[in-house]
């Protein structure tokens, strides 16, 4: 099958994540994979190097004037990546998010987690990008049962893979590295922003110092399209008044990624929303102990294999016990649930899909 997939960044973000590995299972499965983006800043290719088996397509998008909004720049994404793209060639047009869902129109839409926009243009891209599609995959059944209650609509379960190996079996010397630079330290992947629960974490961070003085908090990624300064400013501003000094390292090379993960103590994910949880699954593959938001669809994909907390209090009462409590069967059970996880698999299930579409 000639198959199409489509993000809207090349930056190390979820679903940019999950597309890439997608494109590279489906290519292995020996079909024709194209994937399709937007390069923003001037990017020409994405943020790690894909198998020559998947082809790239990556439309330039040029930045825009000092003051565009965040819906303008999400409509002018749209339409620049609408105008690049065509179609016919494709058996199957599969958009990994609201805007390349909007650019392409009939499509197949996975669907990783649901928002709630305010703003008037995302909100209308959000819906657009849900009722439009012919057919919709999901992440985890949680995200299904949202997408059934809200709009009516079925979509195929299929969850996320996640490359075991690689964050399973790190570089000692890579890890001590990390460990020598930071010390012990709590992780956590995403950046600062209001759906990662950044000023929960920083609040839990407070407390937990109070037991373990010498942890520090790390945060790594935070490329987005969105604009969150203001709230990265609160952040700010709370950490100042709590008198602690987290660890923002940005985006971190991929290649650096899965070591970094490995030498943490503990990983925390304490989003609010989430459609899986892919930088926890990798956490568990890695060996690390993981301490997650106590939501529906984390409890669906993480169950025994995680520690779940409610609010800032209870995240750290629950970092605080990974700290000083060895588990090496969870650590085990985390791992086992991670191999669990294949591309190879999620491939095969997104074919069969596609196969029955046509």
């Amino acid at each position: 099958m000639k198959i199409a997939l489509l993000s809207y960044s090349t930056k190390p973000r979820g679903g940019v994540v999950h597309t890439l590995a997608l494109a590279e299972a489906l290519a292995v499965l020996g079909e024709d994979v194209t994937v399709w983006t937007l390069g923003r800043g001037g990017d020409t290719g994405f943020f790690r190097p894909v198998s020559p088996a998947v082809r790239l397509r990556i439309v330039p998008f040029a930045d825009g004037p000092a003051d565009e909004t965040v819906g303008q720049r999400v409509q002018r994404s749209i339409a620049t990546l609408r105008d690049a793209f065509d179609p016919a060639p494709y058996d199957i047009v599969h958009a990994q998010d609201c805007i390349s869902a909007n650019a392409v129109g009939r499509c197949v839409r996975t669907v990783h987690h649901i928002d709630h926009f305010t703003t008037p243009e995302l909100a209308a891209c959000h819906e657009r990008a849900i009722v439009e599609p012919y057919a919709h995959i999901c992440v985890s059944t949680a995200v299904a049962e949202e997408l059934r209650a809200g709009w009516g609509l079925s979509a195929e379960v299929i969850a996320n893979g996640v490359a075991y190996d690689r964050f399973a079996a790190t570089d000692p010397t890579a890890r001590s590295s990390w460990r020598s630079r930071l010390g012990r330290y709590v992780l956590t992947v995403g950046g600062i922003e209001p759906r990662k629960g950044s000023l929960d974490l920083l609040e839990a961070h407070a407390l937990l110092r109070a037991e373990h003085p010498d942890v520090r908090l790390v945060i790594a990624g935070g490329e987005t399209l969105f604009d969150y300064r203001d709230y990265r400013a609160r952040w700010e501003r709370r950490a100042d008044e709590l008198g602690v000094e987290p660890v923002v390292l940005g985006s971190v090379p991929d290649d650096e990624l899965p070591a970094l993960v490995a030498a943490a103590n503990a990983f925390a994910f304490p989003s609010l929303k989430e459609g899986f949880g892919l930088a926890a699954m990798e956490a568990l593959a890695a060996g690390v102990p993981l301490v997650v938001r106590d939501l529906p669809v984390l409890r669906e994909v993480f169950g025994p294999a995680a520690h779940f907390a409610a609010t800032p209090a209870q995240l750290a009462a629950a970092l605080g016990h990974t700290l000083t409590v060895d588990d090496p069967a969870g650590r085990v059970a985390g791992q086992e649930l991670a191999a669990a996880h294949t591309w190879s698999e999620a491939a095969r299930r997104h074919l069969a899909l596609y196969r029955s579409l046509n």
